[in-house]
């Protein structure tokens, strides 16, 4: 059987791009903010990228969009992408880039309990998924353990919490997408819309949040930062997580948390002097040990 008759197989290879890519769009982010308006710079983003899909599903007849998909499918927009991702790049402003992949790193922990609490998943969590939940929240100690000296400043410790708040509504948005969104078949229709609708919404947040003066400022490493977030990061990178997301498990499809960190926490050191330490490795492994424990739990137990 072909790779194309392979839909299992597709969504694999959609998922290995996505832990490839989106572990350097932490780095291009941290160099974009630098002198771009934040929310502007993610809403530019995502717009371009969606609006650009659309124009692209219009002028191939695959575009077939009626009022239950525009509200089906802007709910996780703004979730992942403006809730969750957009506000990152704020973030970035005020902690390293490898710390904001971090904490994004313990998605899969937060997907289980909204998953548990929502009453979606009603079946006795094996023991591998606790035993991930428990190193999750280690995880999340050890990051905060890492951290001490610098949470006196108070811009510092607004990112992590910021960061950890946007970790958590990205969670319900992909559990929103996995539960409420499976019936529509248009991968690159579903990407398309919630890139552009999150795109609006942080468009909407730049207006009373940014300040337009930082466009005198702009260099042309973070509009080159924009231009790569936008084709690789979303157009490509978020068409393969939504296409991995409707054929995986949801436990398998958060794999990219995984692989994202340790890229983004590499070039962070490498390329942008950003600290690291034994104890940001130890809360690394604690998390991810904790995402393999989990998703080897979904294993076992089902979906």
């Amino acid at each position: 059987m072909s790779v194309s008759e392979t839909p299992g197989l597709r969504a694999y290879i959609a998922l290995a791009i996505v832990c490839l890519l989106w572990g350097t769009t932490y780095f291009a982010l941290r160099i974009g903010v630098e002198t771009f308006p934040p929310f502007l710079f993610s809403g530019i983003r995502q717009v371009v990228a969606g609006g650009s899909l659309l124009i692209g599903l219009r002028l191939t007849g695959n575009l077939k969009i009626n009022r239950t998909d525009v509200l089906h499918q802007s709910i996780p927009g703004v979730l992942m992408l403006a809730l969750g991702n957009g506000v990152v790049g704020w973030c970035e402003r005020y902690i390293p880039s490898g710390l904001a992949a971090l904490i994004l790193s313990l998605i899969p922990v937060f997907v289980v309990l909204i998953n548990y609490a929502s009453g979606l998943d009603r079946r006795r969590p094996h023991p591998l998924i606790l035993t991930g939940l428990f190193l999750g929240c280690l995880g999340i100690a050890l990051i905060f353990r890492d951290n001490l000296k610098d949470l006196g400043r108070p811009e510092y410790l607004s990112g992590m919490l910021v960061t950890f708040a946007a970790c958590v509504i990205w969670a319900a948005g992909s559990v929103y997408a996995k539960h409420k969104t499976s019936g529509s078949t248009n991968v690159l229709q579903n990407a398309a819309l919630q890139l552009f609708f999150g795109g609006l919404a942080l468009l909407l947040f730049s207006v009373f949040l940014d300040d337009y003066h930082e466009l005198k400022t702009v260099t042309a490493p973070s509009i080159w930062a924009l231009v790569y977030l936008i084709v690789f990061g979303s157009i490509v990178g978020y068409t393969c997580f939504v296409y991995a997301l409707k054929h995986l498990p949801i436990g398998v499809s958060s794999l990219y948390a995984y692989i994202n960190p340790f890229i983004a926490i590499l070039l962070g050191y490498f390329f942008l002097q950003e600290p690291l330490t034994g104890m940001t490795f130890l809360a690394l492994a604690a998390a991810l040990s904790g995402v393999y424990c989990i998703n080897r739990g979904y294993g076992m137990g089902g979906k």
